[in-house]
């Protein structure tokens, strides 16, 4: 395949990154992006990885799972982060960027590169048989008809058309005094370790639900608007309907007995465990519109959660992503044919910068297949090699979107001080990342 040109469907945050990775190799690029003879009802301009949602890539610091993923791809030349630096305002910690700047950058620099062909045209169809590797990058607003063959390609039931996320609560900060485990009825010694409940008083449940209705919630773009069905109603959603919509709903505290009463609690959260490591824990059917900061102030209303660290927020918003547990091998490559990749957002990944790291892994990977080489993933010890795994090896039934936490990251070996324990991740990973980057042989550096 050596000469062939790899083709790159979405001129996104991924799409933009796995083109600049491919040409490091030496070989050429044929950019797809249906902008702006295809306008979407999120974008404005017709800039390469233009930022829709916000104009900030989350935390620098690597005190931060997200600044250490974002050191990670400074490493390995990321041309995304590069145009973050070089475009970054104030903000504190965080890296946030002036939007036109950092787009205009992106643009520019993907433009100029000698190997790379940008083509404005919309694909509506996967090519039934390919020559050399192709890489979909597109976004969580894929055009319909490229939607409908995507699922064609990978089963209709394997491709999502939103997220309803539920929060996800570090282990480690839950109030185990106030909780009790088990599942409901007592089914299953097996299961018993695998929910954590929280139970609420009648006092308590009904404050709760007061809360929730007067709370600030993100407003609804136009294009997500109508995505609700009775599956995935967010919780305030559902409180609007009657204050006890939620005991009879996802906080039901049926088949539960709280063994430090020897009753039936009046209402009760269930805390399922998100990873075989039991660091994380997922609030059950509490997919949120509500803001962060309210997010944090009425879920510590929860007993148990009171000083809960949360690693993920809840969520209800349009998105395409597929099922990655199922179709694709931590390469990014998908396991019917392994010449087509996926990157982006539309593989399971939260967030601007995640999404543009696994575009730095399938640029690495497609140009190593059209060079005859072996496809390689970063060490699970790094943020992306950890990223890679929870979206390709997730064991839970119902995958939901991830951003990069230190949840994550396998934990350090015994005998590491829990007030070490991230600074150990941070080194960890730091290092694995630059031995992998010794086993790419790039044709510039």
């Amino acid at each position: 395949m050596k000469g062939s040109v790899i083709t790159i469907i979405g001129g996104g945050l991924a799409g933009c990154e796995a083109a600049h990775q491919v040409t490091r190799f030496g070989l050429r690029v044929k950019l797809f992006e249906m902008r702006p003879k295809r306008p979407t009802p999120a974008h404005k301009t017709h800039y390469l990885g233009e930022l829709v949602c916000s104009n900030s890539l989350k935390s620098d610091s690597l005190e931060n799972a997200s600044g250490i993923l974002k050191e990670e791809m400074r490493r390995l030349n990321s041309i995304v982060i590069e145009a973050a630096d070089q475009n970054r305002v104030p903000a504190g910690k965080a890296l946030a960027v002036d939007r036109e700047g950092f787009s205009l950058y992106l643009t520019k620099k993907i433009e100029e590169n000698p190997f790379i062909e940008i083509v404005r045209e919309e694909v509506q169809r996967i090519p039934d048989h390919l020559d050399s590797p192709l890489i979909i990058a597109t976004g969580p607003l894929t055009s319909d008809s490229l939607s409908e063959d995507i699922k064609r390609l990978t089963g209709s039931s394997y491709l999502y058309f939103y997220d309803a996320i539920s929060p996800i609560v570090d282990a480690d900060t839950i109030d185990y005094s106030k909780v009790f485990r088990g599942s409901r009825y007592g089914r299953g010694k097996e299961e018993e370790g695998d929910y954590i409940n929280c139970p609420l008083n009648e006092e308590e449940y009904y404050r709760f639900v007061e809360e929730l209705i007067k709370a600030k919630k993100v407003e609804t773009k136009d294009f997500e608007k109508a995505i609700y069905f009775e599956g995935c109603l967010p919780i305030e959603v559902m409180a609007e309907r009657g204050k006890d919509t939620l005991r009879f709903g996802p906080m039901r505290p049926v088949g539960l007995v709280d063994p430090k009463t020897g009753r039936t609690p009046f209402a009760v959260v269930q805390l399922r465990m998100e990873n075989k490591e039991g660091t994380m824990y997922n609030m059950v059917g509490f997919q949120t519109k509500l803001t962060y900061p309210e997010q944090k102030r009425i879920f510590r209303m929860i007993p148990g959660l009171e000083n809960a660290e949360f690693m993920r927020y809840g969520s209800v918003h349009r998105n395409t992503y597929i099922n990655s547990p199922k179709l694709l091998y931590p390469t990014l490559q998908f396991r019917k044919n392994e010449l087509i990749f996926f990157a982006g957002q539309i593989v399971g990944v939260e967030g601007y910068v995640e999404s543009a790291a696994m575009g730095i892994v399938a640029g690495i990977n497609a140009a190593r297949i059209a060079l005859g080489q072996k496809p390689i993933v970063p060490p699970p010890e790094t943020a992306i090699g950890s990223l890679l795994r929870y979206i390709t090896e997730s064991h839970t039934s119902d995958f939901q979107p991830m951003n990069i936490n230190f949840g994550l990251f396998p934990p350090p070996p015994h005998g590491i001080p829990k007030s070490k324990s991230r600074s150990f991740i941070v080194e960890r990973a730091l290092s694995s990342i630059k031995e992998f980057k010794t086993q790419l042989k790039y044709y510039s550096n």
